[in-house]
């Protein structure tokens, strides 16, 4: 595994479990939108051989990493890994995608656009891939879940207070240098309710937020590994958190929404 990294780089941070009929479409895609990336896989050691994939191709291309974990440890844990393999490493941007094409590459550069000087608005810190915001969308979803996912987004955006309209999608770039300022011990999400925890960590710490628009696609290969149990957990997480705002001593600092065409 190549240890090379640059202050300039941004690192894509692909979660895995048994994403072998992904992958290597979805790297070639990756590096086709934005061929001055560089890619982590955190493989929970798939048994369809993921994790092997990923060392042949750490081992011929100095651009593509890999973290291996022993075991399916989850969602949340497994971006963690990746944000502290990042900041080890000196880069300057932490872009969070998911691994079964839901979150097409061609989405990269504008999610890119808004972290850098030259942007129309003032630049930030974690620019959002929203479904929901202006020229958003979903494919391939039945009405229940849609409606269920427009609710919950709805319903917790208001109850945590958070400035965005699609705060459950995992479809994000970070800037490091706000990433820094989190105590990563501190998130209590393991799973889905990642996603929106970290949100509510970083508005505590000033982190201005931004959307883009993308259209999400459900997976047409693989396993979904979303369930009942995750969701009900992750509304409980984001109750939780909505209470403990509501007592946090200290005022967040919030700032509203950016957008980029």
């Amino acid at each position: 595994m190549s240890e090379q990294s640059s202050s300039k780089t941004t690192l894509v941070v692909l979660a895995t479990y048994n994403e072998m009929a992904n992958l290597p479409d979805l790297t070639e895609e990756i590096f086709r939108y934005a061929p001055d990336v560089q890619v982590l896989v955190v493989d929970d050691n798939s048994p369809d051989g993921t994790g092997d994939w990923c060392d042949r191709r750490a081992g011929s291309d100095r651009r593509f990493h890999v973290l291996h974990r022993p075991g399916k440890l989850g969602l949340g844990t497994a971006t963690i890994a990746g944000m502290r393999y990042a900041l080890e490493r000196d880069y300057a941007f932490v872009l969070v995608m998911d691994a079964d094409f839901s979150h097409h590459p061609r989405y990269l550069p504008d999610l890119r656009r808004g972290m850098e000087p030259a942007a129309p608005q003032r630049p930030v810190d974690v620019m959002i891939g929203s479904r929901y915001a202006a020229g958003g969308g979903i494919e391939g979803w039945p009405w229940r879940r849609r409606w269920a996912s427009r609710a919950v987004n709805r319903y917790f955006g208001r109850w945590l207070r958070l400035p965005a309209s699609d705060i459950s999608g995992a479809f994000r770039c970070y800037r490091a240098s706000v990433l820094q300022r989190l105590d990563f011990d501190a998130v209590r999400a393991r799973g889905y309710a990642f996603e929106e925890e970290i949100l509510w960590w970083l508005q505590r710490h000033g982190a201005r937020f931004g959307e883009t628009p993308i259209v999400f696609a459900d997976r047409q290969r693989g396993v979904s590994k979303v369930n009942f149990r995750e969701a009900w957990s992750a509304c409980w997480n984001m109750f939780v958190l909505g209470l403990r705002g509501r007592f946090f001593r200290s005022s967040p600092v919030r700032h509203p929404p950016a957008k980029t065409p």
